[in-house]
């Protein structure tokens, strides 16, 4: 299927560069799968002349003959030998695009541009004087590079300090699709799946459209994820390790982090994480966890009202968090595998996580079911731990901190229909209420908010503690 789905801001974007009558060079990065290829080959297939693709672990001289056979293909015939190095290889790039810019606005693509970076090649020093010393002048001329490695992107290209400081003309961080782009995404392929079901997928594979593209018509949600993680040809059977050992190059401290936010409900701080993680030093933590931010497998969250060396990092990525709880060792294999665990203790865990976390990046639609899309608002997460054992502990799933004196405290729950608050947990959402009062000394009204599936059953509990409810069918809006 060739249609572009969604990313409307990405492709306005792009169209403004293509329109700008001005050299461009734009850097898109952004995790694994997400589409950054597909984006560019799609919304500029009629101005794209050149591609090439960096190869992974590959030598210089493996790298030079990959371009000179792009640099065939372009061109229809060979005109260029192999380069000795990267200097050459950027001369015979200039040679094949002077007379194209002559007539028409030219794209070139350089996707994987972290891997074309090999040790001592001269890669990026060389591309450095070339769009320096002539690809900036050409008024016709877009160059689009990509990658992955969305840390790398953004330490050596968009913060460069040397010769390509303050050179990027656009940036582009492609995210995963959210909800309503799934939904869009599953009709386009004649797939036709609720709510329910899309949500399911959704906490298992994310927005990742090359996850998503392994659904099939006519199966159920519990269907693809049995044929898709749990045979041993299935599409994501093997793609942890590659996943991050394709991005990171000693991926072992990065896996060590994300199996230690797994096995935590409510986040960790930077210390608690150097201790679960059972690192001697902690000097270079800041820039891992800044890797797995920039690349989209970490989320960080300023707590309420306190300083931002206590924030609280929780897993964002759907695929690490379901790998880790259910594929990482695990025995079971073939049809049946799914709906097996789907009545363990351990299904009900991750199940409430995996629908706060998607919660969690629909803040936005959140917002706007509560009516309060056009407040000003920051979303943070708050909790307290007892200073002694007489004391109660809170935990907030989400607050919403609003500039028209309000504070929505919003508890995530996810179930298979309408959920009820007995008498235990509304004793609960009592004592959260009266600790987050007491311990923050606010003097903004407080409403409890439940996000929930299906929704919230009436009784005596609802009625007199809940102030907003907000249903999984919000999540899919715009």
């Amino acid at each position: 299927m060739d249609v572009l789905i969604g990313r409307e801001e990405e492709k306005s974007r792009l169209r403004e560069a293509l329109d700008s009558g001005a050299p461009e060079l734009i850097a898109i990065f952004g995790r694994r799968r997400v589409g950054k290829t597909f984006l560019v080959r799609q919304y500029c297939k009629d101005q794209l002349v050149f591609e090439f693709t960096g190869a992974r672990d590959a030598g210089l001289a493996e790298q030079l003959e990959n371009f000179q056979k792009a640099l065939q293909k372009a061109t229809g015939r060979r005109l260029y030998k192999t380069p000795g190095k990267w200097a050459e290889a950027f001369d015979q790039l200039t040679d094949f695009l002077e007379r194209r810019l002559k007539k028409e606005r030219t794209v070139i693509f350089l996707d994987e541009f972290p891997w074309l970076n090999t040790h001592k090649s001269g890669f990026l020093s060389a591309f450095d004087h070339w769009w320096n010393s002539w690809a900036n002048q050409q008024t016709k001329l877009v160059v689009i590079i990509c990658g992955s490695a969305a840390s790398w992107m953004i330490r050596h290209i968009v913060n460069n300090k040397g010769g390509l400081h303050n050179r990027i003309t656009r940036k582009i961080r492609l995210m995963p699709f959210n909800l309503r782009e799934t939904a869009a995404y599953f009709r386009a392929r004649n797939i036709q799946l609720d709510h329910y079901q899309i949500i399911q997928l959704y906490m298992v594979m994310g927005g990742v459209p090359h996850y998503l593209k392994e659904v099939r018509k006519g199966e159920s949600a519990a269907q693809t994820i049995d044929r898709v993680c749990f045979t041993k040809d299935g599409a994501l059977y093997s793609e942890f390790a590659n996943l991050y050992h394709s991005l990171f190059e000693d991926a072992s401290r990065h896996i060590a982090v994300v199996k230690a936010l797994t096995r935590t409900k409510t986040g960790m701080t930077r210390s608690e994480l150097i201790a679960a993680a059972q690192f001697t030093s902690g000097g270079w933590v800041t820039d891992l966890l800044d890797e797995l931010i920039e690349s989209g497998f970490v989320s960080s969250w300023s707590p309420f009202d306190k300083k931002t060396k206590d924030s609280i990092y929780k897993l964002s990525d759907e695929f690490t968090h379901f790998y880790l709880k259910f594929m990482d060792g695990s025995k079971a294999s073939g049809a049946g595998s799914w709906q097996s665990f789907s009545v363990t203790a351990s299904w009900r865990s991750w199940s409430g996580l995996a629908f706060e976390r998607c919660c969690l990046k629909h803040v936005p639609q959140i917002k706007k079911a509560l009516g309060i899309g056009g407040v000003y608002t920051e979303e943070s997460a708050w909790r307290y731990q007892p200073r002694s054992k007489k004391e109660q502990g809170a935990q907030i799933d989400l607050l919403i901190d609003r500039k028209d004196f309000v504070i929505n405290l919003c508890e995530i729950k996810f179930s298979e229909q309408a959920f009820v608050i007995d008498k235990k947990y509304a004793a609960e959402l009592e004592n959260k209420r009266m600790v987050f009062k007491t311990e923050t000394d606010t003097r903004k009204s407080v409403f409890l908010t439940l996000i929930t599936s299906f929704g919230l059953k009436e009784n005596e509990y609802a009625t007199r503690l809940v102030q907003n409810a907000v249903t999984m069918e919000s999540l899919f809006q715009s």
